[in-house]
């Protein structure tokens, strides 16, 4: 078989295995990736480098390598979720980096944490001055959480007794000019209703609609493919 066909083929068995691996592993690889996450990804994306391009390699191998290390890190997983003595010490555990804006150099060294390195993690969390912090702890992801002290916070409505109305989700009802049916379903509306309020907005044509989207207090809001034009439309009736 000509090599540049078996590459094709092989390269499409490589994507589609870590398409199935990566739903299999959970959205947590991205969302709470740890140092181990992170390699155990990088040592699989490897091996579908290698069952790509490397003809020499026997691809039933390197495939069941990458089962081997999908599944073994499910196992472990599991194995944490259940043991948090060893979800310690593979996962390792939040660190207190400051504690009430004093910088805590003796856990900054048993992490080869440099104090450059987490002053810009400050700055890129609007902080610029250590002492307004209250705690800040480096998570196992590597994020830093900071807690400013009270004094330094924003004011919330809560903080003036102000009473507030309800904010949910906004649900999308057209994208790329496409009408979506059951979001339309999940708000009780139909599709009658949903064109006649585009006619109000002086909108004929529904593929001419790149998003529309509805809030819980039933304002539309129309983004039209032309982008001087964006029409928040009030609902009065919903």
């Amino acid at each position: 078989m000509n090599n540049s066909l078996v590459i094709i083929l092989r390269s499409l068995t490589a994507f589609f295995s870590l398409l199935v691996f990566t739903r299999i592993l959970g959205k947590q690889q991205v969302s709470q990736l740890t140092y181990f996450d992170y390699i155990v990804g990088i040592s699989i994306g490897s091996a579908a480098t290698i069952l790509s391009v490397d003809l020499n390699a026997n691809p039933r191998l390197v495939w069941l390598g990458m089962i081997v290390w999908v599944v073994s890190s499910i196992t472990m997983k599991f194995i944490t979720l259940k043991s948090r003595p060893l979800a310690k010490y593979i996962d390792g555990q939040a660190t207190i980096v400051i504690m009430n804006g004093k910088i805590m150099e003796d856990n900054l060294k048993k992490m080869n944490f440099r104090a450059t390195d987490l002053l810009e993690m400050l700055r890129v969390k609007g902080v610029f001055n250590p002492s307004q912090v209250e705690f800040a702890i480096l998570e196992n992801s590597g994020k830093l959480s900071v807690l400013k002290k009270s004094q330094y916070r924003n004011l919330t409505p809560e903080d003036m007794n102000l009473n507030t109305n309800y904010e949910g989700i906004n649900i999308e009802l057209i994208y790329d000019g496409v009408i979506i049916e059951e979001n339309l379903k999940q708000v009780s509306l139909n599709q009658k209703w949903l064109k006649n309020k585009i006619n109000q907005a002086g909108i004929a044509d529904i593929s001419r609609i790149f998003l529309a989207t509805l809030d819980t207090s039933g304002v539309l809001y129309l983004d039209t493919r032309e982008d001087n034009l964006e029409i928040p439309v009030e609902i009065s009736d919903y």
